[in-house]
């Protein structure tokens, strides 16, 4: 939008209220140093010279942050006495769209510093968190699998530690992540241990590799998963 447009018709939205910098669209002309600014230049509008340049309007000493990044823009806009938005008229939208902000460039050097800074806080949390989360999962396991040992003491060497792992795999759905587990209750330990078992000692996943229906081929499998699971406790 250029001041030649500032007569176009009232349907037009108005450009939002502030200090404003235009890209124009037409030819234009500095109605203070008389300059020919071409297409396209950033100007403002004045009430009684139309447009000016920004070295008229003492907005040249300014440096252009386009739109995108909105923490960017606010510590910048904040640390800047003196800012503009940039607009430019969008014809298919009939309305002025923003291009971004015109600040002190100290400003901003300050906001890209601070975004550089809360980033680093930022991944410095992020791997902080990640080595907690994967120390409490590792405790979890470890306490999961000695829960198995305890109440199966008979599974074979090293089987609890699979089992735990298994079951207790992050955001799987399975037994190992319910409320039950986490508090190593008995019957989500043994329903664990059952479908380990299931899957390790039987030939269930071939019977529903071969078009078994689930629940029919776990009834098939449930006299050996029990047999299994009676060794392990050292009731036989």
């Amino acid at each position: 939008m250029t001041p030649d447009d500032r007569k176009s018709s009232s349907k037009k939205q108005p450009a939002p209220a502030g200090l404003r910098v235009f890209i124009s669209s037409r030819e234009s002309v500095c109605g203070e140093c008389n300059e020919q600014l071409g297409s396209r230049a950033w100007i403002t509008l004045d009430r009684d010279k139309g447009c000016l340049c920004l070295s008229c309007a003492d907005l040249d000493h300014l440096v252009f942050l386009p739109s995108g990044n909105a923490a960017l823009t606010r510590r910048a806009r904040k640390h800047s006495t003196l800012s503009a938005v940039v607009l430019k008229w969008s014809r298919a939208r009939r309305r002025y769209e923003r291009q971004g902000l015109l600040v002190e460039d100290e400003a901003l050097d300050k906001a890209q510093q601070e975004c550089l800074d809360d980033q680093e806080i930022r991944e410095r949390r992020r791997e902080r968190e990640a080595v907690r989360r994967i120390e409490l999962d590792h405790q979890y396991v470890e306490s999961f699998a000695r829960r198995v040992r305890e109440l199966f003491p008979c599974c074979p060497q090293d089987r609890e530690k699979p089992i735990a792992e298994y079951a207790c795999r992050k955001y799987s759905g399975r037994v190992g992540r319910s409320q039950a587990a986490k508090r190593l209750d008995k019957d989500a330990v043994k329903l664990a241990a059952i479908a380990h078992i299931r899957h390790t000692e039987t030939d269930y996943d071939r019977m529903l590799a071969r078009g078994h229906d689930r629940w029919d081929a776990r009834t098939l499998v449930m006299p050996l998963v029990e047999q299994v699971l009676t060794a392990w406790q050292g009731r036989e």
